[in-house]
């Protein structure tokens, strides 16, 4: 079974496409260094309007038109790519026109703060993204990515990690972390919360999707 490795992401990594969702903006540390040096930026909908207050030119803009003020879209008209569907959220959609592009290497900004259902149905949607496309999201706080099987993550001594199952009795097997999961599995999607890394590197081996939550800070 293929290995697969996460790299915690820092300010100096290079990023090939950012989505960024209309939630808490990047205005600071990590997601702001990661947003100032992205090469491509899909903005959902609203959120071109915080960009390009910013001084930002977005590659496109991709939504269902409902929060994009009337003056962004008329000055970026020829890049305003609107897909009325609404089975899909934004960011789905502007994952989509990634895809569509040929952009499987994906940082997705902006998709928590703000309303807290709108950021828990993004982060559960990268469970969905990572079987088509290499994809994190970063908050101001640390990362998320979706794995599943064999894969080895980056960290630091004390920093805190959370794993959430997306079935009820996924099985994970942990090394490099603090806290053993027991056994039979997580009973629910919370169990696996609050565990500390101990060295540089750990692993997990699961029989389903997890989505791993990395802190950028240490604990003291």
């Amino acid at each position: 079974m293929n290995n697969t490795h996460f790299p915690m992401p820092d300010a100096s990594a290079e990023v090939e496409t950012v989505i960024l969702a209309d939630g808490e903006y990047p205005s600071d540390g990590v997601p702001a260094a990661l947003l100032a040096g992205a090469r491509y930026v899909v903005c959902c909908d609203g959120a071109a309007d915080a960009y390009t207050a910013r001084g930002g030119r977005p590659s496109a803009i991709v939504g269902d038109g409902d929060s994009v003020s009337d003056g962004t879209a008329r000055r970026f008209r020829d890049i305003l790519f609107l897909n009325p569907d609404q089975e899909t959220n934004d960011l789905t959609k502007a994952f989509s026109f990634c895809l569509s592009r040929g952009r499987t290497r994906i940082t997705i900004l902006g998709a928590t703060g703000g309303r807290e259902d709108h950021a828990i149905g993004n982060i559960s949607l990268l469970a969905e993204y990572a079987r088509q496309a290499e994809v994190q999201l970063v908050t101001p706080y640390g990362v998320f990515n979706a794995a599943e099987g064999t894969a080895t993550f980056d960290s630091m001594p004390r920093q805190q990690v959370s794993l959430f199952t997306i079935r009820p009795g996924t099985r994970v097997a942990v090394r490099g972390l603090r806290y053993i999961p027991a056994a039979e599995g997580f009973r629910s999607w919370w169990c696996g919360t609050l565990n500390e890394a101990e060295g540089d590197t750990f692993g997990i081996e699961t029989d389903g999707p997890v989505l791993v939550f990395r802190t950028f800070e240490r604990k003291s």
